[in-house]
């Protein structure tokens, strides 16, 4: 509150002196400051002043003196002191009137008490207030910075803050959702995360307010809901706000200095907070991340270490999981440039990964299933606790989710994805993740990107796979496709994949040249070239067979 009239009315040097107007007021009135002034008043005189004055110059002059106190009512002084007995006897009952239709305290000071100790009294007095002032000051910011370093959290701060203040606070997450309250309305709450229209939310500008020489002035902002106000204040790190404060006093009055500077230590202590928890956060996704990337990439056995290491973590491999491996490729750019898209040691920390965290979690959070996470050099690694019979559409369904509400958010990307269900092995993380990433290779080679295989559609390519690893194959496929692939490199033609529709059609001439925008006769001499270069008949079973094997092997790009 600080000094009070009424305080300095009970100090021994005024104890001869009156109150002769705004008797009512000594308990509200502040003093901040004393000074000694004659006419004219100008601009000497500030706020919440003690004013002493001999009224010389306006002894024989009632109007001079009656202008002269205007212009103290008009600087905001709260109190003015005539000394009586030498130029003025008796303070004019107009005076006297005019005071107290301006609340303006005017006290008799008899001529014998010297201004210079009224002065000296009043302004150890007014030491003294600020010196307890600054202490309760240090207290509260002791205080508000324990709640950090003892590991409390952001109720204990907001309960420390309203116990200094005494104003109903909340604070909120960077996103306005309410962490802490104590005694604010719930409502208002609501409104404020949303910030819309239908919210009756209005930003209004700040009120004038006595300190607006405090630092913090510049930095809040004032709100209205319905007939309520409140005020809001960032809570920033690095420029970067993590949070807010927000606070409704029930009268601008409240807001006083002391208040003010609390407000500030609270900013710190709920900076600091953040940082803290961000750290921690940080931490925990390494953690996590490392922990998801060694169950995939590495022959683990689900014994009681690793299940007590994963429940410490909050996951649970006793469930049944399926692993979904996507690759990451930036339309404008190739799966070459992973480095572009991610950086494998902060690997959940970079913008796209952050994006795609979020909606696999928004995504375990819908479908009510667990998660694990983790990303590599451009790959999602991520297994989801399914159960066997409904794997596929449950996949399905989960990716859609991802995919619909990323490809808002990034629409120059490309996510292919490979899907194979757990099976119970000695290593059943790594064994399920080894084949999600090879239905995802045969995925990219097979469709290109932005497309999903599962393992089990995948068992026809994985047979070629193994073959093409025979020397003889390999001897086959490339006398086979040579002739065609230098015909189409010299003549710029596509053959390989004139075949291809071709036998997609099962022979089919008129749907092949209908798929290939091509005549009949030309799809024709098409069909010819690639007999006459092959030296194999089209329409005899075996050669057609040898053709599209080794088209498939190739095509594999497992054998050049």
């Amino acid at each position: 509150m600080g000094l009070t009239v009424n305080t300095i009315m009970q100090l021994p040097v005024m104890k001869s002196c009156e109150v002769k107007a705004g008797k009512d007021l000594q308990e509200h009135k502040t003093i901040e400051w004393v000074s000694v002034i004659e006419i004219p008043v100008e601009n000497f005189v500030r706020k919440n002043e003690f004013v002493l004055s001999t009224g010389i110059g306006c002894e024989d002059n009632l109007n001079l003196l009656e202008s002269f106190v205007q212009d103290v009512i008009q600087s905001g002084a709260s109190v003015l002191g005539f000394a009586t007995g030498r130029y003025i006897y008796n303070i004019p009952d107009r005076i006297l009137k005019k005071a107290n239709q301006n609340d303006l305290i005017i006290i008799d000071v008899p001529w014998e008490v010297r201004f210079t100790d009224i002065w000296q009294s009043v302004m150890d007095k007014i030491t003294e207030v600020k010196q307890k002032e600054r202490q309760k000051v240090e207290d509260a910011r002791q205080e508000l910075i324990n709640c950090v370093l003892e590991d409390k959290g952001l109720e204990d701060i907001a309960h420390t803050l309203y116990k200094h203040i005494k104003i109903p606070v909340a604070i909120t997450d960077s996103e306005k959702r309410w962490r802490a309250l104590k005694f604010f309305n719930k409502n208002i709450l609501e409104s404020y995360s949303l910030e819309v229209e239908e919210s009756h939310l209005q930003p209004i500008p700040l009120s004038d307010m006595k300190f607006q020489e405090h630092p913090l002035y510049y930095h809040m902002k004032e709100y209205k809901f319905y007939k309520d106000r409140f005020f809001q204040l960032q809570i920033l790190n690095n420029h970067k706000v993590q949070g807010y404060i927000v606070f409704q006093p029930s009268d601008n009055k409240e807001l006083t200095w002391f208040v003010m500077n609390v407000l500030e230590h609270a900013l710190t202590a709920c900076a600091l907070y953040f940082v803290k928890e961000n750290a921690i956060e940080i931490t925990e996704i390494r953690l996590k991340d490392n922990f998801v990337l060694n169950l995939a990439k590495n022959k683990m056995k689900v014994d009681h270490q690793l299940l007590t290491k994963a429940h410490l973590l909050g996951y649970d491999l006793n469930l049944p999981y399926v692993c979904i491996v996507g690759e990451i490729r930036h339309k404008d750019l190739g799966s070459d440039k992973h480095d572009t898209l991610d950086n494998p040691y902060h690997s959940s920390l970079r913008s796209f990964n952050y994006y795609i965290q979020k909606e696999i979690t928004y995504a375990g959070r819908l479908f009510k299933r667990k998660t694990m996470t983790t990303f590599e050099k451009g790959e999602v690694i991520l297994y989801l606790q399914v159960e066997d019979p409904s794997y596929h559409d449950l996949a399905n369904q989960f990716l859609d989710t991802i995919e619909r509400r990323l490809s808002q958010l990034l629409s120059d990307i490309d996510i292919s994805w490979g899907i194979a269900l757990q099976k119970e092995s000695t290593y059943p993380f790594y064994e399920s993740y080894e084949k999600a990433k090879t239905a995802l290779e045969i995925g990219l080679q097979h469709d290109g990107p932005g497309n999903r295989t599962f393992y089990s559609d995948t068992r026809i390519n994985r047979l070629l796979m193994a073959i093409s690893q025979e020397e003889n194959i390999h001897e086959i496929v490339k006398d086979t496709l040579k002739p065609l692939l230098e015909y189409d490199k010299k003549r710029q033609t596509d053959l390989i994949f004139t075949f291809k529709t071709y036998n997609k059609y099962k022979g089919n001439v008129s749907q092949t040249a209908r798929e290939l925008n091509l005549h009949r006769q030309s799809l024709l001499h098409r069909l010819r070239k690639i007999e006459s270069l092959t030296h194999l008949s089209l329409i005899d079973a075996d050669d057609s067979f040898l053709l599209e094997l080794s088209v498939r092997l190739w095509m594999l790009n497992k054998i050049k």
